[in-house]
């Protein structure tokens, strides 16, 4: 018996078999390498995007520590206190200073609601802010129901004195804004009383915590003169500003005035700009 049979390769061994396998190899290596990119490239892309979110937000709030320590101190002070950490104070040999305050204010407080009185503050105080930024002139702080401001610091003005008696004209017109509308309500009005020394003082910053920009020196004690002595609705300033500003504004001469710790000041009413 004879039977004839023949024996093959294996089907791996054909040449056609195994290119087609080297190609599909090859072409998932490939889309492999193609989904891992562009996979990598999303992921590059959604870090990217949240860099920059971060990166906005960091600056919005650095923005906002930045506006916050402006409201609190002078640019230049505050850029030196950020540099150094300090701030060191200064004198200014010309420069003036105003005070305001409202007669009968404790009376006035015992007689309104807590919220409403502060409310009113709030809404008069942020007039005079106004004010300060129209005159070029400095907010240094208020104490009650007291407004302190001061002309020619920290950058020099030899307008300091004119600057600053405007500004007391325009906070006696705030004023009679908002006691035409109290009057309507049938509401108190509020009395307020404004006084200006011009002379040298000294500024800046002390302590290490809550950095307040403030002022010292005689010049500061007699505006404040200035303002006890003045009455509801005047602008009250001293010899010194009425030299500086004589030229610019209707004044009326009051004499030599006592003044408590001070002695005698000669002092003059301001009643408007020489038309």
């Amino acid at each position: 018996l004879i039977i004839e049979f023949s024996i093959t390769q294996p089907f791996w061994y054909n040449p056609t078999y195994i290119l087609g396998l080297i190609l599909i190899l090859v072409v998932s290596t490939l889309v492999f390498l193609n989904y891992r990119t562009r996979k990598l490239e999303k992921e590059k892309e959604k870090l990217e995007k949240t860099v920059i979110k971060r990166t906005q937000e960091l600056t919005i709030e650095q923005n906002k520590s930045e506006e916050l320590l402006l409201n609190i101190l002078p640019k230049g002070i505050a850029e030196e206190l950020k540099l150094k950490g300090t701030a060191s104070t200064r004198k200014y040999q010309n420069s003036s200073v105003l005070f305001t305050d409202f007669k009968g204010f404790t009376s006035l407080s015992t007689s309104m609601d807590p919220i409403e009185l502060v409310e009113c503050l709030d809404n008069i105080f942020g007039e005079f802010d106004l004010v300060m930024e129209r005159n070029n002139l400095e907010k240094i702080k208020t104490i009650g129901d007291s407004y302190m401001c001061a002309s020619g610091i920290p950058k020099e003005n030899k307008f300091h004195a004119v600057n600053i008696v405007t500004a007391g004209l325009e906070l006696i017109e705030v004023i009679s804004v908002f006691n035409s509308k109290r009057r309507l309500a049938g509401n108190k009005e509020w009395e307020v009383r404004i006084g200006v020394h011009s002379g040298a003082l000294i500024a800046g910053v002390v302590g290490k915590k809550k950095f307040a920009y403030d002022i010292w020196g005689d010049t500061v004690n007699i505006a404040s003169r200035m303002e006890s002595n003045s009455e509801p609705g005047r602008l009250n300033i001293s010899k010194a500003t009425y030299d500086l500003v004589s030229e610019q504004f209707e004044t009326e001469p009051r004499g030599e005035i006592e003044a408590k710790n001070r002695g005698l000041l000669e002092m003059y009413f301001v009643n408007g700009k020489i038309k």
